[in-house]
């Protein structure tokens, strides 16, 4: 192990540069970005694999789906198959004038961190991808094979639901059969200190749109006697939460299940800093953290939380004097475990129609939901990722939720027939994913391939038991 991690310290610098020819590449999968650019990354996934020494590279097509990157190397005749997940689609860039850098040109940059490498993609998730492979290349060139076999999955669809999973998974079942699951796109606890994520939020989105009227009309000339749709709506929209921040739907609340005193023991064991998260979050300085639960900790992976994720009516850059005819919003709740993502859609919905003012037309569209998703964090999976990221870090890694949903996880998990699945990333607080200037901590990039590198000495020596 230690050739293998001095191989991977020597050709790291390779390895960063492979990450960057895929930053360059604007793999955005929402609709109406380029969809020749899904392919050209697709290849680009490809060609690294194969570079790397992955063997049987190819694209799996489902539907219309941007295309699957597979490989494999199954030469550890014994020993157990894990199966290794990334995502190379990326978010649109945002504003380009909030970029300090252009979001698909890589550039490093030193930071309070460190030196981090700036782009979108650049921690989520196609990092990802260079664990897997640095980690694969350090072994064949330090020791000639692999202590375990490997097969490698990189989606082309995550950031937009994974919509095409669940086909995918049926069409090549066969060809995913493993004996763990790899997934690499979470985050860190903080820098320089790892993280297995052992449970996610669920998501539940829902659109809402009020009519007032079939036209825009003049605010001085009718303003008085024509409801406006955009009170309407914020009246609707504040009845959501209660003043302490707290979900008021009726219903929703009364599905979590109570913490149990061990999980409020670990909550209250791992270190919160105010100041640290407040600054990490870039709250302003008047703002008041919305407290429930024993942490903010606890709020962010055990909690539902309501956000309004986008509302609409005109614009600043035309915000004429009129009443609009229509405002429209969506809504999400993120779920936790014990509840049901289709019930509190309906709640939600009925709640929302309870509270529309002046007898004002309403229509809602929901835009699917996931389920939670937890771990039980046992087993020679657990222990060799455990061993190997303390390893590679030099630190102990927390267990811990993510606030997020990653609709993949729980698919791929069941598919497998519920093989331990275990989720690390190189994300930090200050990563700014899906935000403008996203960014990687290149020291803790390095600590992550060395740990996966890590990990698979560790798991191969773990199931011999």
């Amino acid at each position: 192990m230690d050739k293998v991690a001095a191989s991977l310290e020597k050709n790291f610098p390779s390895h960063l540069d492979d990450l960057k020819s895929l930053i360059r590449i604007p793999s955005v999968s929402f609709a109406g970005f380029p969809e020749n650019e899904m392919l050209h990354c697709a290849e680009g996934v490809a060609a690294v694999l194969r570079k790397r020494g992955l063997e049987n590279v190819t694209l799996l097509h489902v539907g219309n789906a941007a295309p699957y990157v597979y490989g494999e190397r199954l030469r550890a005749p014994g020993k157990p198959t894990v199966l290794l997940y990334a995502h190379y689609d990326v978010q649109p860039p945002g504003r380009e004038e909030l970029w300090t850098s252009p979001a698909f040109d890589p550039v490093l940059r030193d930071s309070p961190q460190g030196q981090r490498l700036y782009g979108r993609g650049t921690a989520d998730d196609k990092a990802g991808i260079i664990m897997h492979t640095s980690a694969i290349a350090s072994w064949l060139e330090a020791a000639g094979e692999l202590p375990v076999n490997v097969k490698v999955v990189i989606e082309g669809e995550e950031e937009v639901g994974s919509n095409h999973l669940g086909e995918f998974l049926k069409v090549h079942r066969k060809k995913l059969d493993a004996d763990v699951l790899v997934l690499t796109d979470t985050n860190n606890f903080d820098c320089g200190v790892p993280a297995i994520t052992v449970g996610l939020r669920g998501i539940v989105a829902l659109e809402v749109e009020v009519r007032a009227l079939t036209k825009t009309v003049h605010s001085g000339m009718w303003g008085g006697p024509i409801p406006d749709p955009v009170m309407a709506l914020s009246k609707m929209i504040g009845a959501l939460t209660d003043d302490q921040g707290r979900i008021a739907v009726p219903g929703v609340l009364e599905q979590v299940r109570p913490l149990s005193e061990s999980e409020i023991a670990e909550f209250q064991r791992i270190p919160f800093d105010e100041a640290d998260f407040r600054r990490q979050a870039g709250l302003v300085s008047g703002a008041k953290l919305l407290k429930d639960g024993p942490s903010p900790l606890a709020q962010l992976w055990r909690l539902p939380a309501m956000t309004v994720t986008a509302i609409q009516a005109s614009s600043r850059k035309q915000a004429a004097n009129i009443i609009n005819d229509t405002a429209w919003a969506k809504v999400t709740i993120r779920v936790v475990p014990g509840m049901d993502p289709h019930k509190v859609s309906q709640q939600l919905e009925a709640f929302l129609r309870s509270k529309v003012p002046w007898g004002l037309e309403v229509t809602f569209k929901g835009d699917g939901g996931g389920a939670a998703w937890s771990a039980n964090p046992t087993g020679p999976a657990f222990e060799a990722a455990d061993a190997a990221l303390e390893k590679g870090y030099g630190v102990a890694p927390y267990k811990i939720g993510c606030g997020g949903s990653i609709g993949f996880v729980g698919p791929f998990a069941e598919a497998l027939g519920g093989a331990p699945s275990i989720l690390i990333g190189v994300e930090d607080p200050y990563t700014n994913a899906h935000g403008e200037n996203e960014s990687v901590l290149v020291a803790d990039l390095r600590k992550a391939c060395t740990s996966e590198a890590y990990f698979f000495a560790e798991l191969a020596e773990r199931w011999r038991k």
